[in-house]
């Protein structure tokens, strides 16, 4: 029988890679009873999305790691890790140690909730409402595109009061559109700040920020916010719609400058 990798549960130990480990859920249960603090600053998860792993379901593990994430973890996809029938296979960097059977959603957000710390540990309520809050996520995202903006604000909100462990600047972002869309700037305003104070590099809380002081006609101040989401990703030069707002934005000094 294949071994599975999996946790080390002394809290004053590093965690490495245990090949004699039983199983990710005997992991849980154990940190169940003594909470583990993870170093949550600039870790890497790597899912398995090869042939076996993504068969086991490694691509819906991908989406949910994804979705919860808080803006210290970044989440990729990768190849094998070789730990093929035990799968779908998650490995944690900068730590070296790989979680075996994480092919659910409670699953990785149970990995989730241990990597970023919150709670001090597992509890299934928070993992529960982690994925309500993803899931009403992903139902305003839908209803943004269907223009239905007030139905968006609604789940928005309720994912917001569900406290998930992660993910949560990506909801605010999420309302600070809505709110713009409903024409609410002021509260546009107070949603990409909530966003970026959550994730202070976070490139498309800075957007949303300078596109609610567009809208309030404060262009000196949606230049300082477009140009630091700039300064964070240069690469958004190429985007057609940064470009867009750039030129409105230009548009509108020129006509300020020449008025003044």
């Amino acid at each position: 029988m294949k071994a599975t990798a999996g946790f080390v549960c002394d809290p004053h130990a590093p965690f490495r890679l245990l090949p004699n480990h039983t199983s990710f859920s005997t992991s849980i249960s154990r940190y169940k009873r003594s909470p583990i603090r993870f170093h949550a600053h600039n870790q890497e998860i790597r899912v398995c999305t090869n042939r076996t792993c993504r068969r086991q379901g490694s691509f819906q593990t991908l989406e949910t790691l994804n979705g919860l994430a808080p803006p210290t973890i970044t989440v990729n996809s990768c190849g094998c890790l070789g730990k093929c029938g035990a799968g779908p296979n998650v490995a944690v960097l900068p730590d070296g140690f790989v979680v075996g059977h994480c092919g659910t959603p409670a699953r990785a957000a149970e990995l989730m909730m241990g990597l970023s710390g919150s709670g001090g540990g597992y509890d299934p309520l928070s993992v529960s409402k982690s994925l309500e809050a993803l899931a009403l996520r992903k139902r305003a995202e839908t209803e943004m595109e269907e223009g239905d903006f007030s139905q968006a604000d609604l789940h928005l909100s309720q994912a917001i009061e569900l406290k998930p462990c992660g993910g949560i600047h990506i909801i605010f972002k999420d309302r600070s559109i809505v709110r713009l869309a409903q024409g609410n700037y002021s509260g546009a305003l107070e949603d990409a700040n909530e966003a970026l104070k959550v994730a202070p590099q976070y490139t498309e809380g800075y957007i949303c920020q300078g596109d609610a002081f567009f809208a309030m006609d404060h262009f000196d101040s949606a230049e300082t916010s477009y140009s630091t989401a700039l300064e964070i990703d240069p690469s958004i030069r190429r985007s057609k719609s940064f470009k867009a707002r750039v030129d409105k934005l230009q548009e509108k000094l020129s006509a300020v400058n020449i008025s003044i």
